[in-house]
């Protein structure tokens, strides 16, 4: 059997062709996952490469998001969400189609993400679900993505019908020890059955993982690419582990972000047709981090503008100094990266 040591010193390419083709993968990813210096710049030019046969044109999503709730039925390990001691809100459904339409008119945008805490309450749902409908009747060309966490197949599917065109649902690992670990108040076959169920409904669907939980290993980010690579998502994502102030995580280590950049390479290159962001989470741990992962395939920008501005700071995820990247900031690294954005 191969060992990582005698595929390390082929060259990026050869890596990669291998990891294609499912030869050697398990330590052809490791390899990968672990290049730096002038190895990693060539990942990154074979992630770009690949994005560019998956968008010929080079244009980059930018879609802003509106955080609707920071009620959360989770209390999951890493996230500052759903503290008790928080003051909670919840944006009502009026106010989500204004808001909507101040997006549409004035900054031109065409793609919402409407994001809450992990929240199924049937009240909720039925709210988030009358302004969709409202929205897309209003705004026929616009496109709403959902991200509320597991719901029901009908709450899902009453979604659909609404108009939510597609849904993001991140794994967040694709090992059930480690989901459970994060999260103790979920089990990874629930998650797992509501990625089908939002398959099976014609959503475009995404997810993602985080890099550098507690307990992950090497092998898990092996098990994680080859997972979200095997559900022909429409989507995919991989995040910087931040434990949240306040959190089980709080004192555990971050993690490493040139590790998750190489992930989120690997991403794009087994899935060159998918979108795929660059979170806020590589900025707020090194200094143009976002523009690096642009560099590392990425091709979708969120530009917090829809959240109104006094419930801002009750949507921490990790804690108060989270990183809001602007409207001109994601413009401008995209540019730079060669990427062309909708004016």
């Amino acid at each position: 059997m191969k060992t990582v040591e005698s595929i390390q010193p082929l060259d990026p390419r050869a890596l990669c062709a291998r990891i294609q083709a499912g030869e050697a993968f398990a330590e052809s990813v490791k390899a990968a996952l672990n290049a730096r210096g002038q190895a990693q710049e060539a990942l990154f030019e074979i992630a770009r490469e690949a994005r560019l046969r998956g968008f010929p044109d080079r244009r980059a999503e930018v879609r802003s998001v509106i955080e609707i709730s920071n009620i959360c039925k989770q209390r999951c390990n890493y996230c500052s969400i759903g503290d008790a001691g928080t003051q909670k809100y919840v944006i009502p459904s009026e106010d989500l189609v204004e808001i909507a339409a101040f997006l549409h008119r004035e900054r031109g945008r065409r793609v919402l993400l409407l994001q809450s805490g992990e929240n199924k309450d049937r009240r909720f749902v039925a709210n988030v679900i009358r302004a969709c409908a409202q929205i897309k009747d209003r705004l026929p060309d616009i496109q709403l993505i959902g991200c509320i966490g597991n719901l029901s197949r009908d709450q899902y599917r009453e979604m659909r019908e609404a108009g939510v065109d597609r849904y993001l649902l991140k794994i967040e690992a694709s090992n059930p020890a480690l989901y459970e670990a994060a999260k103790p108040h979920d089990t990874w076959s629930e998650r797992r059955q509501c990625l089908d169920d939002l398959l099976e409904l014609g959503f475009m669907v995404g997810s993602g993982i985080i890099v550098g939980l507690p307990g992950q290993t090497e092998d898990d980010l092996v098990g994680d690419l080859r997972f979200l690579s095997g559900l022909d998502l429409d989507m995919v994502s991989a995040s910087v582990f931040i434990p949240g102030h306040g959190t089980v995580y709080e004192h555990e280590p971050r993690g490493d972000v040139e590790t998750t950049l190489n992930f989120m390479a690997l991403l794009r290159i087994l899935n060159p047709s998918a979108l795929m962001p660059t979170t806020s989470s590589l900025e707020k741990l090194k200094a143009d981090g976002q523009y690096l992962g642009l560099m590392a395939g990425a091709n979708t920008l969120t530009v917090h503008d829809g959240t109104p501005q006094a419930f801002q700071h009750l949507f921490p995820i990790y804690d108060d100094t989270r990183y809001r990247p602007n409207d001109d900031h994601l413009r401008a690294i995209a540019e730079r990266a060669g990427l062309v954005v909708p004016s």
